[in-house]
């Protein structure tokens, strides 16, 4: 296959027109991944889990929303300081049960803390009213995650 290099650069405003930006208006997934470094233990387990330990944990954010008049439904840099400053920062290079509120830092509990953390700073900047978290998943190892949804989440606040 011939690639081509470019002959026009698109210009705005002349080759293509602010109503043009958007090309639909539907609903679709967004989603951001991190990794941080952290130490931990579990209370009441029989098992490695007990001791001292540390993992290289993944985020997994996944969002949905429609499209602005640009054509994006939040940027992702806003996904990447959301993170960062109200989780990744609290916990990575730090021991979980020093640093998280009074709870067994395993990965289910850890999971709803992270989405409580990124749901209401949505909520807080307020300039993305029309974003929602659909998953927050957690990866302990590579091969073990736990995972909560907003159906979940919502499902639990109304059940009372």
């Amino acid at each position: 296959m011939t690639y081509e290099i470019p002959k026009h650069i698109e210009q705005f405003g002349e080759d293509i027109q602010e109503q043009q930006l958007r090309y639909h208006n539907r609903r679709v997934i967004v989603s951001k991944e991190f990794t941080f470094d952290s130490a931990h233990h579990l209370h009441l387990y029989e098992g490695k889990c007990k001791s001292l330990h540390g993992h290289t944990y993944k985020l997994q954010t996944i969002m949905s929303g429609k499209t602005d008049y640009r054509g994006l439904t939040i940027d992702f840099a806003d996904m990447k300081r959301i993170a960062k400053e109200r989780v990744i920062d609290k916990l990575d290079h730090r021991y979980l049960n020093e640093v998280l509120p009074p709870m067994n830092t395993t990965a289910e509990n850890m999971v709803v803390w992270i989405y409580e953390q990124i749901h209401d700073a949505l909520l807080e900047e307020g300039h993305h009213p029309n974003i929602r978290i659909e998953e927050i998943r957690l990866w302990e190892t590579p091969t073990s995650y736990a995972a909560v949804t907003r159906d979940m989440m919502e499902a639990d606040e109304n059940a009372g």
